[in-house]
């Protein structure tokens, strides 16, 4: 018997968002044009930009791009309905990818 994977009510929250491209470049890019419109939490860059490792492309974007990034500490409740200590990412200074 197969048994189904994953949350259910997870299942039901999941944006239909879909990237063609999970390139690290494609999902940098995704993530500063994110951040040029405000704060992205750990969480909501997995669940809507489909960034798995978003503090990887943070990391990145800092320091071989020279983006200045602030990460704050909040608390988020994920999917399913979880609280967890998760980063917030901060654009301070605008920059071009």
């Amino acid at each position: 018997m197969k048994q189904e994977k994953g949350h259910p009510q997870a299942a039901e929250k999941h944006t239909d968002s879909h990237y063609a491209d999970l390139s690290a470049e494609a999902q940098r890019k995704r993530l500063i044009d994110a951040l040029r419109c405000g704060p992205i939490t750990t969480i909501e860059a997995r669940r809507n930009l489909d960034i798995l490792m978003p503090a990887a492309r943070v990391h990145e974007l800092k320091h071989r791009h020279g983006f200045d990034i602030q990460t704050i500490r909040v608390r988020q409740e994920t999917d399913c309905g979880k609280l967890h200590s998760v980063a917030k990412y901060v654009l301070v200074v605008g920059g071009v990818i």
